[in-house]
């Protein structure tokens, strides 16, 4: 059954939790990530043209290819991570139905990071099979 995005926010992201830690080729590109530094993420899904709601917050726990905790957050002030990945809630859409690459939204300005970008560089990969393993989720996008 499809989950919805973004009310059934935190059934999605746990399930993106789950899938992440299934994903041996995940598992493999992040290794050391998250080693002597902060590799938590938060994402913040921004109001568009097409969804005119609250942002909404996801927060996943990411250390050396495990995903320790997925879960929806009410106020980002009260979590600590190391990055934040924000856009708006149309180009999640297109991140998760395949239209646009973690990198090249990051490089053209249709979704911005906060964090050290060395990093993010060096675990390039690691974000392409992020957003792999996200296309897996059986979501229903309702806007």
């Amino acid at each position: 059954m499809a989950i919805q995005f973004p009310s059934d926010g935190d059934a999605w992201i746990s399930e993106y939790g789950e899938l992440l830690n299934d994903n041996d080729d995940y598992d493999n590109a992040s290794e050391g990530w998250g080693d002597g530094f902060n590799g938590d993420f938060l994402f913040v899904v921004e109001p568009d043209d097409a969804y005119d709601g609250e942002e909404v917050y996801f927060f996943l726990g990411l250390v050396n290819g495990e995903c320790t905790d997925a879960y929806e957050v009410e106020d980002p002030e009260e979590e600590d991570y190391g990055f934040v990945f924000r856009g708006p809630y149309s180009n999640w859409v297109r991140l998760f139905e395949g239209e646009l690459g973690p990198v090249d939204g990051m490089m053209s300005g249709e979704f911005e990071i906060e964090g050290d970008m060395q990093k993010v560089l060096q675990y390039s990969e690691a974000a392409v099979e992020m957003t792999e393993t996200g296309r897996d989720i059986d979501t229903d996008f309702e806007y």
